[in-house]
């Protein structure tokens, strides 16, 4: 089987790398390819770049331009303008590879894709794997032969906005992340993350890259009552900043499924790979300043489907807060992807007990 992700952020790449360890783990051939090769280099810095930059330094019109793909207007031609000249390198990866199945875990992958399937240079089946919660245009191609969801939320949302067919695949974390710690040494790993008071332990993410308002968050999270725990990833600029009372700040981290299983709540702001591992982990999330675009969009759809409450503003975060750290641990039973991918029976994969 062949795999392409897109290098933007880190949830593409982690669902595509943890789809194909299941899938070699069953005797599968699998190579991940990255859709950022496909394209001229110029256009990778835009997407991978571009989408930093104007999260962070030009909200608004991120949010404008991802609007503006759902009219399918000038921005939506330019998309598949890029996506139709990546489709000759991704049908040179085919060729050379010759999978039996092709599958995307990244939007302007699932367009290429799409693209070589309709005009039959992609004989086999193509999937693509939504990692968004929310669906969006950028995603779906007629041509693509499933579209794989993460939870019905987002089957149920992108069938009542797009009239097509989404089936619900589960969760693509590694299984590290629903397993409990023991007691002795989730408390000794709470100690580590205190900062001495008896306050409830709030996990704050902003993906890989520290995207968004993520120090004034802080401040909102200790005003609740709450330590901050603040997850900066490869944003060691924000980690330096990020200091006082209740405040403890991290870097890049191999053990986030152990902090998971250490912390109270989760606070997110995208709804993209963090939210699905504290889903399989079991930890109550918020949802708080979301970033524009896909984020806000995100938000919603975890909302309505009460999966994680999104508060609008500091006395609306404490509730929350308070509420869902109140809650402890939820169980949930998920799918495996790879049994739907393999057209296996499916089987339970992962748990938390409550």
């Amino acid at each position: 089987m062949l795999i392409v992700s897109g290098s933007v952020g880190a949830g593409h790449d982690g669902a595509a790398h943890e789809l194909a360890a299941r899938l070699g783990s069953a005797g599968v051939e699998v190579t991940v390819r990255d859709f950022l090769d496909a394209v001229p280099r110029p256009v990778a810095r835009v997407l991978r770049g571009g989408y930093v930059m104007t999260v962070e330094r030009a909200p608004l019109v991120f949010e404008v331009l991802f609007r503006g793909l759902e009219r399918q207007g000038l921005l939506w031609g330019a998309e598949h303008l890029v996506c139709a000249r990546a489709a000759r390198t991704v049908a040179g990866w085919v060729e050379e590879f010759a999978p039996d199945l092709v599958v995307s875990t990244y939007p302007p992958a699932s367009q290429a894709i799409g693209t070589l399937r309709a005009d039959g240079r992609l004989p086999v089946p193509a999937y693509t794997y939504l990692t968004d919660p929310a669906v969006h245009i950028s995603w779906l191609h007629p041509a693509v032969d499933r579209h794989l969801t993460v939870t019905a939320a987002s089957a149920d949302q992108g069938a009542a906005a797009y009239g097509m067919t989404f089936e619900v695949a589960g969760p693509l974390v590694p299984e590290r992340f629903a397993r409990r710690l023991p007691v002795a040494e989730r408390m000794a790993l709470r100690a580590e993350l205190s900062t001495g008071a008896d306050r409830p332990l709030a996990l704050l993410v902003g993906g890989s890259l520290g995207l968004g308002r993520v120090a004034e968050t802080v401040e909102d999270i200790v005003a609740a009552g709450c330590t901050a725990v603040v997850l900066c990833g490869r944003n060691e600029a924000l980690r330096r900043r990020l200091t006082g009372p209740d405040v403890v700040a991290l870097g890049w981290r191999d053990d986030v499924d152990r902090l998971m299983q250490a912390a109270d709540v989760l606070v997110q702001n995208a709804g993209g790979l963090s939210f699905t591992e504290s889903l399989v982990a079991g930890l109550p999330a918020v949802t708080y300043r979301p970033i524009p675009g896909h984020g806000r969009a995100n938000a919603a759809v975890l909302q309505e489907a009460r999966l994680a409450p999104w508060a609008r503003d500091r006395q609306e975060l404490a509730r929350h807060l308070h509420t869902q750290s109140a809650r402890g641990r939820t169980e949930h039973l998920f799918d495996d992807p790879a049994d739907l991918v393999l057209g296996r029976p499916a089987g339970i994969l992962a748990g938390v007990a409550a």
